[in-house]
């Protein structure tokens, strides 16, 4: 029986030891789900990361595997001028050159993970929350991580008004945590401003805080002492804060989905392949 290609689930950017715990996972259970496919994950980036790209292509070559396809755990493309997964599977088949590789699209906005977002909107609204007057008087402001590449930021944008259509929220804003504006406190003074302004504004004052990124760390942990800063300056506004997407069952089912497409399109398997968006460029 012929050995179906590897799986590498390649993350961007964490120095975070609960980012490389929530990568384990989904490694895990993608690895109990699918036991014939060779399963591993890393980050690629910063040379400090808790679970190196390049230990996780070691592990796949040591259980012999010939054929590799990457699949990028990220919300948006990595953006110019930084490290790019397409960089580093060129080094990975330069140090394996019997080992193929193919890498798929990043899941991006993809409609299994709008779910996830949604869910974690309404698990931070608590009961009641998909009725719909609770969520016209509720404002959701999604905050990516930021970039210095506008590509990158604009990704988050189109999320955002994907996440907003037909959903019946008053309305959903962006913000970013870090190289961007607005960042987070200027995303909740326009929420507040856009709050106020709507019609039929009494009772329109809560705000939700949403992260759009797959892993808990600092960036998070930077996030929620902005918007707390932020609650406590305006006591009249309601504000939660929600979950990261985190590596569940639904994220888990996207990335089979891209590991899918990408071995029906690798048939040539090249060293090492472009990643299927132009976002890494």
């Amino acid at each position: 029986m012929t050995t179906p290609p590897a799986l590498l689930i390649a993350g961007h950017g964490t120095r975070d030891e609960d980012g490389a715990e929530a990568l384990s996972s989904l490694v895990r259970l993608l690895g109990t789900r699918h036991p014939d496919v060779p399963v591993a994950g890393g980050f690629f980036g910063p040379t400090d990361a808790p679970m190196p790209l390049d230990d996780a292509v070691d592990e796949l070559a040591e259980r012999g595997a010939t054929r590799v396809a990457a699949v990028p755990l990220l919300l948006t493309p990595t953006g110019s001028g930084g490290p790019t997964l397409p960089e580093a599977l060129e080094r990975a088949a330069a140090r394996h050159p019997g080992v193929g590789f193919a890498s798929s699209a990043e899941p991006g906005p993809h409609p299994r993970l709008l779910e996830v977002l949604e869910q974690r909107m309404d698990d931070a609204l608590g009961g009641g929350a998909r009725r719909p007057q609770d969520r016209a008087r509720t404002t959701v402001l999604l905050v990516g991580r930021g970039s210095n590449d506008p590509y990158v930021n604009a990704e988050v944008a189109r999320a955002a008004r994907l996440l907003w259509e037909g959903r019946g929220f008053a309305g959903v804003e962006t913000a970013f945590v870090q190289q961007a504006a607005p960042d987070v406190p200027a995303g909740l003074d326009r929420c507040r401003a856009l709050a106020a302004a709507a019609p039929g504004a009494d009772g329109a004052n809560r705000i939700v805080v949403l992260p759009y990124f797959f892993f808990p760390g600092g960036l998070f942990e930077r996030l929620c002492m902005q918007t707390e800063g932020w609650a406590a300056a305006y006591p009249d506004i309601e504000v939660y804060g929600a979950q990261a997407i985190g590596t569940g069952d639904e994220v888990a089912e996207v990335v089979m989905e891209r590991y899918r497409e990408t071995v029906a399109g690798g048939a040539a398997w090249p060293g090492a392949a472009v990643a299927a968006r132009a976002g890494d460029r």
